[in-house]
This record gives structure tokens, C-alpha cells and sequence, in this order.
């Protein structure tokens, strides 16, 4: 494949750099017959990547995250004499998770505390995939390579000198439950750019401009068309505002607007 001429179609320099290192990703999985992994990728990232590995017809290829319902997620390009169960095989060797658990005694810590510590450590973020805040402690998802530095760097941290902080195998990652709170709201229509403004809270051209610098994802899938239209069941996520769940509608109201049932995910 010559790089320049596939990358042509694209113009924004941070996706032609994290295709092109996809890209070479590729080249020495293929010379080194071995298993490839990038660092961890947000839900645009993986879409950019998956619409890209379908247009040059590549296969070999996968995200992983610990667990199906994980947002951010790895790369894994393995060669072609290996199948996708034989290179999924090899997790451990790549991502590893951390577990803290907090004394009793001790206040409980949210998503944003968690990931507050991590930056404030120096950590790059693409180091860091999901973190499953649990009762009292927290599991967080990370490149194996950054494990020992995490777990020393953790401890000496004053919030978490009296906690206990360990390294673990992906394997031992507990289900991710998402918390959920209901939320009720009233929309024109169930076209994307009407859910989108109420669930960001702002007006419909608004709803569109965000819409268009591609920052929704229905169904973990970028999705820049306004007229789409949204059914129950279909996940939301709107890049700085945050994952929803559309389940129903409940009702209209006299001037037949619809009163829609939304979980937000917390």
C-alpha cells in the first residue's frame, strides 16, 4: 500500500497521523509476524479506524477493552497466521488493570476524582482506558507497560496512602455496570439533531453544528446526519456531554411533541 496515495482523501492532520501509524502498525505485523497494539482509543478514534480498515479491505484486526461494554479500547492488528481467538489469547500481555480499594472509613471517590489523580501523575490518557468506579475502590483499565509506575505512583499520593493498591490480570476485570439516572424531556421529533438538543440542553442549530464537527455517536458509531432518525434502545453519545440510552416514548403533549424516556449514564 502506498501511504500518501490512501491517506490522500483525508485532510485533517491528527487523523492522517493516527491512520498513518495505524498503517504501520499493519506493515510490521506483517514483516515481523507478530501481534500489534496501539494505545487506547476514544469512540472516534475506533470509528475513524474502522471505516478506514473496511476501505483499504484489512481484516486482521480488532478493539478490545476488558470487557465488552468499555468505551475506550485498543487496537489489536494480529498476522494472517494467526485467527482472532488464537491473538486475543495474548490480553494479558498487553493490558493489565490496577485495583484500588479505599478504607472504610475513607470518602468515596467518583469517575472524575479517579481520572483527576491520574493527570495529575503526569500519566498520558492514552495510557489509561476505562475506570470502573466500584463501592469504596476502583478498577482502572491501563497499557501494561505503565503498571508499575501506576502503582507506585498511586500510593504515594495522600488520597490514596492508606488504600490498597494492586496490580491484576485483565482477566480479573468484575463486570462494568453503568449507573443510570431517568430522565424525561419533550422533542419535536425522534430525528438526531431534535435528541440532540435536548439532551445537550441547546437549541436545534446548535444541536447541528455539533452534529457536524462529529462529535455523535449513535450506537458507538459517528453519525453527522441531522434527519437520522433515532429509535428506542439506541445509545447516544454526545463528546462533552456525556453517553444516553433513548428507551421509549411515554406520551405526547396537545401540540403532538413527544415525551421521551432517556437514561443518562452517570
Amino acid at each position: 500500500m502506498n501511504k500518501n496515495e490512501v491517506l490522500q482523501d483525508y485532510k485533517n492532520q491528527e487523523e492522517r497521523l493516527l491512520l498513518a501509524k495505524v498503517m504501520d502498525k499493519i506493515d510490521f505485523s506483517k514483516s515481523r509476524n507478530k501481534i500489534e497494539n496501539t494505545d487506547f482509543l476514544n469512540l472516534f478514534e475506533q470509528d475513524l479506524i474502522d471505516k478506514f480498515m473496511k476501505k483499504i479491505k484489512f481484516t486482521n484486526y480488532y478493539f478490545f477493552g476488558g470487557a465488552p461494554e468499555t468505551e475506550r479500547k485498543i487496537l489489536v492488528i494480529y498476522p494472517e497466521k494467526l485467527t482472532e481467538e488464537m491473538a486475543k489469547k495474548n490480553h494479558s500481555k498487553i493490558i493489565s488493570i490496577i485495583k484500588i480499594k479505599l478504607p472504610i472509613n475513607q470518602e468515596e471517590f467518583n469517575h472524575r476524582n479517579y481520572l483527576g489523580a491520574l493527570m495529575k501523575l503526569g500519566i498520558e490518557r492514552e495510557k489509561i482506558g476505562d475506570i470502573a468506579v466500584r463501592t469504596k475502590g476502583a478498577e482502572i483499565v491501563m497499557k501494561k507497560e505503565v503498571e508499575k509506575f501506576l502503582e507506585q505512583a498511586l500510593r504515594s499520593l495522600t488520597r490514596f496512602q492508606n488504600a490498597e493498591v494492586e496490580i491484576a490480570s485483565i482477566e480479573e476485570l468484575q463486570q462494568i455496570e453503568a449507573k443510570k439516572l431517568e430522565i424525561t424531556d419533550i422533542v419535536a421529533s425522534l430525528r438526531l439533531d431534535n435528541i440532540v438538543s435536548a439532551l445537550a440542553r441547546t437549541s436545534r442549530s446548535k444541536a447541528t453544528e455539533i452534529l457536524n464537527q462529529e462529535r455523535v455517536f449513535l450506537n458507538f458509531k459517528c453519525e453527522t446526519k441531522s434527519s437520522k432518525m433515532v429509535k428506542p434502545n439506541d445509545i447516544i453519545t454526545i463528546r462533552g456531554k456525556g453517553r444516553f440510552e433513548f428507551k421509549e416514548i411515554s406520551g405526547s403533549t396537545r401540540k403532538g411533541r413527544y415525551v421521551i424516556k432517556v437514561d443518562k449514564y452517570v
